[in-house]
């Protein structure tokens, strides 16, 4: 190749590597903005659905909207309502009993010195607790508090940026779920008009795909919350609403949410309540996650996309990755929709060659 003008090629170049890396600067320095509004995205498709089948009992778009939004926050206020006055409740217990330990003269280091002196007649007590005293005189308390202090702020600031970026999500629902027929419309006349009706088609099978895959993932979590909860209130397990939320928010997590959930419900059972408590619950999750694998799901994912299980699990871990829970959540929908591009446009241009 001759090159005739080799300083304005080279600043052409030069140009368009600046550009190249502003634009990734760009979309870094506005990566939290991005996941707000996709994370808003993601969550309108899901509402869609329910929407639409209000407006099939002949409600205004803006009613069946509002039902809906109004319908997702009781759902959610009546989990935290449900969880916050059990866990203030066994805090106020723990604060009591640290009361009373300490009312009736209970010494600690008194009582772990007698301890140690009962078990380990041949350890010098006296020689480690004056070592521990001088290691505790030693300490620069100063520091200490001024670093905890830092990381109660960074903590409270991150509390509060999750509060925002949770109201901000809810705003950016609400528009979307509103306005969802227009933007589609908006979108569609971006394609050339002899394309349009073959884009609009793919479109809106992307779009209910996802919307019945967020659906279903719900209905699972409900399913299994309500079940655990039912089932742990017989068996007498210690404080089964909050382990039925736990069932409820790890079976949004698609592949092995179920598992991790039951799992760490086993373990708080045979750690809070008894072993033979643990064990029917184990038998339990294991019954309910073959008759979830085989029976409600297939039928409640019927409408969605069927994706195979290794893009499953390789779209969940690559997502999980880039954007953490979030990702893996959004990551298999993600999946569903590059399958009916690939299904529907690739293979058959491939086939007319």
């Amino acid at each position: 190749m001759k090159v005739h003008n080799p300083f304005r090629v080279a600043f052409v170049a030069t140009l368009g590597v600046g550009l190249g890396l502003v634009l990734i600067s760009s979309i870094q320095t506005l990566s939290t903005i991005l996941l707000y509004v996709g994370t808003a995205l993601f969550l309108s498709l899901g509402l869609d659905p329910i929407v639409a089948w209000l407006e099939r009992r002949k409600l205004p778009r803006w009613a069946a909207v509002l039902i809906t939004i109004l319908g997702v926050l009781a759902a959610f206020a009546g989990i935290i309502l449900m969880v916050v006055p059990i866990i203030v409740q066994q805090v106020g217990q723990l604060v009591a009993a640290i009361q009373e330990l300490v009312e009736g003269g209970f010494d600690p280091v008194t009582e772990l010195r007698g301890w140690m002196t009962d078990n380990f007649p041949l350890l010098k007590v006296d020689e480690v607790f004056d070592y521990i005293q001088e290691w505790v005189a030693s300490i620069d308390y100063g520091a200490i508090g001024g670093s905890i202090g830092e990381s109660l702020i960074v903590i409270g600031g991150a509390i509060l940026a999750g509060f925002a970026g949770a109201f901000i999500v809810l705003i950016l629902t609400i528009y979307f779920t509103a306005s969802t027929p227009s933007l589609k419309r908006s979108v569609y006349q971006l394609v050339p008009a002899s394309k349009r009706a073959r884009f609009i088609d793919l479109g809106e099978q992307i779009t209910d795909s996802v919307g019945y895959y967020v659906i279903g993932q719900l209905s699972l979590g409900v399913i299994n919350g309500v079940l655990s909860a039912i089932f742990l209130s017989i068996i007498a397990a210690p404080f089964p609403a909050v382990l039925a939320v736990i069932a409820f928010f790890f079976s949004l997590i698609p592949l092995v949410g179920t598992l991790t959930g039951s799992t760490i419900i086993v373990l708080l059972c045979l750690g809070l309540g008894s072993p033979t408590t643990a064990l029917i619950a184990a038998i339990y999750y294991l019954i309910y996650m073959q008759i979830e694998a085989y029976v409600i799901s297939p039928r409640i994912m019927g409408r969605a996309v069927s994706v195979p299980g290794a893009v499953v699990v390789i779209a969940a871990l690559a997502g999980g990755v880039l954007l953490g829970l979030l990702g893996a959540l959004v990551a298999i929908p993600v999946a569903a929709s590059i399958l009916i591009i690939y299904r529907q446009v690739v293979i058959p241009r491939q086939n007319e060659r």
